[in-house]
């Protein structure tokens, strides 16, 4: 029962995850074709900010009424779960309507003193209104993978989503593609549409969840200091890693501006990199995401337990099944870099990015992964120093590189900065969980499956047109096919890896 509960959960889960990701990728490529490379700048300057206010809105919010909801239900305390799930909520309207206020108060001077651009004045107060919607959103999806129900929270995204694109479409059609404030807010404001009836979605949800739960009156105790206990970590965490991305993403555009000379051509290029590439790069992420969600429970509840065999068990399983699809993904955009620029932008400059940042590609996911488990095993402090040491590097190097090298020193930068990150989580792991590195079957069968499937594709590359949607499209699946199958004939991933059999049952005891 236990597996074919998980099953439908991955099921519902991965095609979520996949329509999302490809619907937003896809999304993307037509924002960026109404409002160009510049206004993509533009667009994720606003993010900059907008991703502060976020982080005071929600930081640890699902994270907080997962574990509490979780550890109540477990004691047969539905009543008390009801209870404090509407202290949270009360909670997260709060900061919410607190992060709203400063955000759009505070639009003014974040437009003219940090981004420089007062373009972005007009969208920021638009994406305020969705500040509270967001934070009481975040506590119900908590709530829903403490009850490990995962339908709700896959409808409201896909809702979400579909709101969003039509709200966006209309907008963008009803303005001047060449008016970069006019553009960037017809594309926010599906943002804070969208927001709204998500949460109204959720709401339904969540009251028909707990409508047969009976009201306990008694205070939930110690609920305060519970929070407390899980928000202040992970907020001091999250709200100094923000504080210093966003003078990160504000100091890459400024600091090409001294390399081009053009402040134009600056944001051309950093939205062409990071609202045009780096979504590409991360939409197989969806699988891996499907995977922590569904796995990551189950590791903290495994070394609260103390059951060190189920946890090296889980979290081998997480480690190789993200490097096998790491391995497979970098490689193919290594391969098809510039394939896919074409076909998606009409953009050499694009492939030219994809193309270098593609080996990169397991190192970004290994980096989400490993750092979600360590916060698992109760290792926040670890991951909150070395995402602070990573911080600090980037924005050394950026003030040292981006003005002498322009946009190569940046991806220098990236290079650097994912290696080292990498590097020190998965030895922070290999440490808590006392694990230690199947090489041959991680890294060597992956790695050698597909450099086999690559040279395949090389013998048959001839017989295919040019940087054509046909070429990237088939192409594709065929060195993917041939990775899969040359992968598990060498034993390199077995079925026990995928679903969890008898042996994870066993292991879990």
């Amino acid at each position: 029962m236990q597996r074919q509960s998980y099953v439908r959960n991955a099921a519902i889960l991965t095609a979520t995850g996949l329509i999302l990701r490809a619907v937003g990728m896809f999304f993307r490529v037509y924002i960026a074709a109404r409002i160009g490379a510049e206004g993509m700048g533009v667009y994720q300057l606003i993010y900059t900010v907008y991703t502060l206010a976020i982080t005071l809105a929600t930081a640890g919010l699902s994270i907080a009424s997962t574990r509490i909801c979780a550890q109540l239900f477990a004691g047969q305390r539905p009543g008390a779960a009801r209870r404090a799930m509407k202290t949270m909520i009360g909670l997260g309207f709060g900061l919410g309507i607190l992060a709203c206020v400063l955000l759009y108060c505070g639009a003014p001077l974040a437009s003219e003193l940090w981004l420089k651009d007062e373009r972005a004045l007009l969208p920021l107060r638009i994406l305020a209104p969705s500040l509270p919607f967001m934070a009481m959103s975040a506590i119900l999806r908590g709530y829903f993978m403490a009850v490990r129900e995962v339908r709700p929270n896959s409808i409201a995204q896909l809702f979400e989503q579909v709101v969003r694109i039509a709200v966006v479409a209309a907008a963008l059609c009803a303005v001047d593609p060449k008016n970069i404030t006019a553009s960037c807010s017809a594309v926010v404001i599906g943002n804070t549409v969208s927001e709204f009836f998500s949460w109204m979605l959720m709401a339904l949800f969540y009251h028909r969840s707990i409508r047969t739960i009976q009201r306990e009156d008694k205070a939930v105790s110690g609920l305060w200091h519970q929070l407390w206990q899980i928000l202040a970590p992970v907020c001091a965490n999250q709200y100094l890693t923000s504080v210093l991305r966003s003078v990160e993403n504000v100091m890459v555009p400024a600091c090409l501006t001294i390399f081009t000379m053009s402040r134009e051509s600056a944001l051309s290029q950093y939205g062409a990199l990071k609202g045009m590439a780096m979504p590409v790069l991360f939409f197989p992420f969806s699988f891996l995401g499907t995977l922590s969600t569904l796995l990551m429970p189950e590791i903290t509840e495994a070394y609260v337990q103390g059951r060190k065999q189920a946890l090296r068990y889980l979290i081998n399983r997480v480690l190789l099944l993200t490097l096998v699809l790491s391995i497979l993904a970098g490689g193919l955009y290594t391969v098809f870099a510039y394939d896919i620029a074409q076909v998606l932008y009409q953009s050499n400059e694009i492939g030219f990015y994809i193309a270098v940042l593609g080996p990169l590609t397991p190192f970004m996911y290994l980096e989400s992964m490993v750092d979600g488990i360590l916060k698992g095993l109760n290792e926040q402090l670890a991951t909150f120093r070395y995402s602070i040491l990573d911080s600090v590097l980037r924005i050394l190097l950026i003030a040292l590189l981006l003005p002498k090298w322009g946009m190569k020193g940046f991806l220098f930068v990236m290079l650097v900065s994912n290696l080292l990150t990498s590097l020190l989580n998965w030895l922070r792991l290999l440490h808590a969980a006392d694990l230690s590195i199947q090489w041959i079957r991680w890294i060597f069968k992956p790695v050698g499956s597909f450099g086999f499937a690559a040279l395949l594709w090389r013998l048959l590359m001839p017989f295919f047109p040019q940087e054509s949607l046909w070429r990237a499209v088939l192409g594709g699946i065929m060195v993917a096919a041939f990775y899969v199958v040359t992968l598990w004939a060498i034993g390199g991933i077995r079925s026990e890896d995928i679903w969890p059999a008898g042996r994870a049952k066993k292991n879990a005891r």
